[in-house]
């Protein structure tokens, strides 16, 4: 599936890419994956419920996430951060 990213994100992808290059190669690992199969098991999609009800989630490690919407066969990607930072009302 192609997919972009909001201003937040990819203003986020630069600190991550100075502060922890490590985790910017998880993310980009994750985002092949979701590029190619949606659904792959490392990604544990799943759709939200709540005030993120329109959104889905994936997992880059076991505490970081992305969250995303679905727009014209797009992921368009809204968040990154800790399962705390995402989730938060």
């Amino acid at each position: 599936m192609d997919f972009s990213f909001s201003t937040e994100v990819a203003n986020q992808f630069k600190k991550i890419k100075q502060k922890q290059p490590q985790l910017l190669k998880k993310i980009q690992k994750q985002l092949i994956l979701f590029k190619t199969n949606i659904r792959h098991p490392s990604l544990r999609t799943h759709k939200l419920k709540g005030n993120l009800s329109n959104t889905w989630s994936i997992s880059v490690e076991d505490n970081i996430r992305l969250i995303y919407v679905i727009k014209d066969n797009k992921a368009i990607f809204l968040k990154i951060g800790t399962h705390e930072e995402v989730y938060r009302k």
